[in-house]
């Protein structure tokens, strides 16, 4: 951390905890000119303040000279300097969103407010917003290869989860959404569905499909975003698709089934209206064929029906497979999302790709009937665009279920990866810490015991 004098021939240093380091260096009088030209050289890896006082010690032919040197650092001067940031031990589990409140908003509300406020003024005085890609319309090109990634392995993604669940037994409740990946359904209290009262809290357990494994998150495309807005009475009009895949869509990626419209000349918008778009064209009629192999890669419906069951010699390769496509998708949706903008009702699991969200009236959550079932638009996050859907983590999936004396002991995962692990692949380490592999989980005689 301290870079010794290359002049002097002999130096101590005494750091104080409370950041004071007094030192003294006794050096040659031809030595001392030259390092007082550059004192900085004393430290090279943090910023602090030098004060020097000189003082001769000696008369005669040979001179000596001595210096002291003071040297304070301030906490908020050296940011270099952290601690080594690893992987935490254990992290709380996710916290559940009270249904009967709105979200929080991912931007905080004044730094909205404020950003208004400044348009508002370049509106008043008549000066266009200056906007980048892909706020104005055009791509952003060095993020049109990260968007046909993020495609392909959409693609593999399905293909693994549909073939992993013939092979590993998927459980869900059929009162609420809660999803368990074992040979029997856990028996830990916390259903929040209809009747849970006369259940004390217990689930019902059926069998599950892939989309308690992927949540099936889906948007209306549009061939041109910031075109008409969608109304309630032509919502019919437009294809219901994957969000993730209408994200890619707009992000650069060619469906001859999905197209869209790609702006040469930027759009113009003055305030919060758009001055030159660029005319408005006819959209497409929208694509409705089944049968058609392209856009069944690209859906979860019937997925499991399409895909057959591995070979037992498989399916390690294609957990790993699946475990690598997920976090390929998850980084690629959190890259795209950085520019391109994502809309999120702040009451339902709504999500509308696009500048603006749409005007269809089918928002049934909390206080819908106050606004009519339109949607409380928001920024999304990643988590709505590909929400990760946590389940309870089975050491042991084929053992004896899960005891609600003892949920404080277990830990939670995604589904995917929760199933990707029963299948032998190696995740993450950041997946490590929730899924609290390191805990002694203890029996129920001694769980009272447990500080």
């Amino acid at each position: 951390m301290v870079q010794l004098l290359p002049a002097a021939n002999s130096t101590w240093w005494s750091p104080h905890k409370c950041g004071f380091c007094p030192g003294r260096m006794d050096l040659k009088s031809p030595q001392l000119s030259s390092l007082m030209s550059n004192p900085l050289q004393i430290l090279t890896l943090i910023k602090f303040q030098l004060q020097f006082g000189y003082r001769q010690l000696h008369k005669g032919a040979r001179r000596n000279s001595q210096t002291l040197c003071c040297a304070t650092i301030s906490p908020d001067e050296f940011p270099l300097i952290k601690k080594a940031r690893g992987v935490p031990q254990n992290m709380d589990l996710p916290t559940m969103l009270p249904k009967r409140k709105k979200k929080p908003y991912p931007i905080p509300i004044k730094k909205i407010r404020q950003a208004s406020r400044e348009n508002k003024k370049l509106a008043d005085a008549g000066i266009e917003k200056l906007l980048e890609p892909p706020q104005n319309g055009l791509l952003v090109e060095d993020l049109i290869p990260v968007a046909y990634e993020v495609l392909e392995a959409w693609k593999v993604l399905l293909k693994g989860v549909a073939q992993l669940w013939h092979v590993f037994p998927v459980y869900g409740c059929s009162e609420c959404a809660e999803v368990y990946l074992a040979q029997n359904g856990h028996n830990i209290q916390d259903c929040k569905g209809k009747f849970c009262a006369t259940r004390r809290s217990c689930h019902s357990w059926v069998k599950g499909s892939i989309n308690d494994i992927l949540l099936p998150i889906e948007s209306y495309h549009q061939y041109d975003p910031f075109g008409r807005r969608i109304k309630h009475e032509s919502r019919f009009d437009y294809d219901r698709i994957p969000a993730i895949v209408e994200l890619c869509i707009q992000a650069g990626v060619e469906i001859p089934e999905y197209p869209a419209r790609r702006r040469t000349t930027p759009v113009r918008i003055l305030g919060r209206k758009v001055i030159d778009s660029g005319g408005y064209v006819d959209e497409p009629k929208p694509w409705r064929t089944s049968g058609s192999a392209a856009l069944a890669d690209l859906d979860t419906h019937g997925a499991c029906d399409r895909y057959p069951p591995p070979l037992p010699t498989e399916v390690t390769r294609i957990a790993q497979e699946t475990m690598d496509a997920y976090e390929i998708v998850r980084i690629g949706v959190t890259r795209l999302m950085r520019k391109y903008s994502v809309k999120a009702c702040g009451y339902c699991s709504e999500v509308h790709v696009g500048p603006w969200g749409h005007n269809a009236k089918l928002c049934g959550a909390f206080k819908h009937q106050w606004r009519d079932g339109k949607h409380g638009w928001q920024n999304a996050i990643v988590d709505e665009v590909f929400p990760p859907n946590y389940v309870w983590h089975a050491r042991e999936p084929e053992g004896a279920p899960l005891r609600n004396e003892l949920k404080r002991f277990y830990g939670k995962a995604p589904a995917v990866v929760e199933l990707c692990m029963q299948g032998g692949a190696k995740i993450p380490n950041r997946y490590k810490p929730m899924m609290r592999l390191d805990i002694i989980i203890p029996d129920c005689d001694e769980a009272g015991l447990v500080a």
